[in-house]
């Protein structure tokens, strides 16, 4: 098994595109890591380069403590899982998954042993005689898995491979991945631009945005601590809110205060996130308040006992999902988007208090949008 160093990495194309900047990454052996990012974040350009698809413009690519920048892909020691399966047509799925070990002139005996056992964890040993035509799609995603399986690479990448399947194939998929990665015991890399499936899987995530990282961190970190807004807002379905504000100091006390004039909504920093020394730069400052849809309460319970932050709004649109409902508000032209009990009575075109929880707000520098407060 093997770690993965990308130090420095760039990748420039003809006519200055930038692709990729400054890429510094260090994987760890057995880390599932996930590579996330909107598209045209340069996160598959990264996979293909650590693949060999991709000539590295700059920088060093080290598995194992070996330099591959020059190594051909097939000396690697890497096995790539694609977003359209790439099966052969014409060969039956024992085939497919034999044909790279057929390659390195492997002995039969050994190809169907490896061939049988990888169709067993994948539980597709009945469809070894088949033909891809006749396989659903999640077949063949498992084909195109026990292909890279068999061949016992250091590193599997793994570029989108669920992006074609529907959604209930998807949640299943997930899963057998990670217990996969648990199984083998490898390093895998897993590119996605689906922060559902990121924030499942990943021991870590490495969030991308034109061609630069933003955050490498636990899932839970991602999501709790962002550094900056973009994170914020692409990390959580559904995405966090962000009201401009105004920071305000009232005595001791620092205040967010958003709305229009003659209808100003307020949320008191709680003592625990107030770190004076920043704080004190954004007073009378615009800044970002951000607020996750969770965190936004109509209960009665909160309400009550809401010292801060409560707001009314006008319910546009109502969306029950079953374990809970989606309420998008409008507060004075501010959207909102908050989930909530399926037990709320609201109803569109209702008008309603809402709470914001001040021990859950983020606060974001207009300017950077880097992170002031979580």
């Amino acid at each position: 098994m093997a770690s993965v160093s990308l130090k420095n990495i760039y990748k420039k194309y003809p006519g200055g595109v930038i692709a990729v900047s400054d890429f510094n990454m260090e994987i760890e052996d057995k880390e599932f890591i996930i590579l996330v990012g909107p598209s045209g974040c340069g996160k598959s350009t990264t996979l293909r380069m650590i693949a060999g698809l991709e000539e590295i413009s700059e920088g060093e690519l080290l598995i194992g403590d070996r330099l591959v920048n020059d190594v051909a892909p097939k000396d690697r020691d890497i096995a790539m899982v694609f977003q359209n399966y790439a099966l052969y047509p014409h060969m039956t799925v024992f085939e497919n998954m034999a044909f790279g070990l057929k390659l390195r002139k492997v002995p039969k005996a050994e190809i169907t042993r490896k061939v049988e056992e990888a169709a067993r964890i994948l539980d597709i040993s009945h469809l070894l005689d088949r033909k891809p035509k006749a396989l659903s799609g999640g077949q063949r995603q498992r084909v195109a898995l026990g292909r890279a399986i068999v061949r016992e690479p250091q590193v599997f990448l793994l570029d989108e491979p669920l992006s074609n399947l529907d959604a209930k194939l998807r949640a299943q998929m997930r899963t057998e991945i990670a217990k996969l990665h648990k199984r083998l015991g490898t390093t895998f890399i897993y590119v996605t631009h689906d922060q559902t499936e990121a924030m499942t899987m990943g021991d870590r995530i490495c969030v991308m945005k034109d061609g630069y990282i933003q955050q490498i961190d636990s899932p839970t970190n991602l999501y709790q601590n962002p550094v900056n807004q973009f994170v914020a807002g692409f990390i959580g379905s559904p995405q966090m809110n962000f009201i401009d504000s105004v920071l305000r100091k009232n005595d001791a006390k620092y205040i967010v205060e958003f709305g229009a004039d003659e209808n100003k909504f307020t949320v008191e920093i709680p003592e625990s996130k107030v770190d004076k020394e920043t704080l004190e730069n954004y007073i009378d400052q615009e800044v970002i308040l951000g607020i996750r849809p969770e965190s936004i309460h109509d209960e009665d319970m909160f309400l009550s006992n809401a010292k801060t932050g409560i707001i009314k709004c006008l319910v546009e649109v109502t969306e029950l999902m079953g374990a809970e409902t989606y309420l998008y508000l409008n507060c004075d032209g501010i959207p909102l988007t908050a989930r909530v009990s399926p037990r709320s009575t609201a109803r569109p075109q209702q008008e309603l208090a809402v709470a914001i929880d001040p021990n859950r707000i983020h606060l974001f520098d207009k300017e950077t949008e880097k992170t002031i407060i979580n």
